[in-house]
């Protein structure tokens, strides 16, 4: 389904064709301390309307997911990175997308601090 999702402040705002049927939560350090919501898309689903000039960019661990948040507000609405098979993607925290019921979501719980 096409969606439209940004940030808290309004500056970084996305358009995203996505699937919601299978959703995660991380327990990594940096995704349980966040609380949001996960679900992928390849990369060319992902259109960044506006606020490019408006994130910061994080990495940790190794590195390979470009977490990118909002320095107006501070929220990540979403990340770059790429899948396990070398598929470029979009993470989008789905309690940043508009129009979703998040007591309707189901996550299923994703082990990422043994990884």
């Amino acid at each position: 389904m096409a969606y439209q999702g940004g940030c808290h402040c309004g500056k970084v705002g996305f358009s995203v064709e996505i699937d919601l049927s299978s959703p995660i939560t991380c327990n990594c350090s940096y995704c349980s301390k966040r609380g949001s919501i996960l679900a992928f898309t390849p990369a060319e689903n992902f259109v960044l309307e506006r606020g490019g000039e408006d994130v910061t960019e994080y990495r940790f661990n190794t590195k390979t997911i470009a977490h990118l948040f909002c320095q107006t507000c501070g929220i990540e609405s979403f990340a770059r990175g790429t899948m396990p098979d070398g598929t470029k993607m979009a993470a989008v925290n789905i309690r940043c997308l508009e129009g979703v019921d998040l007591y309707a979501i189901e996550p299923r719980q994703f082990d990422g601090r043994s990884r």
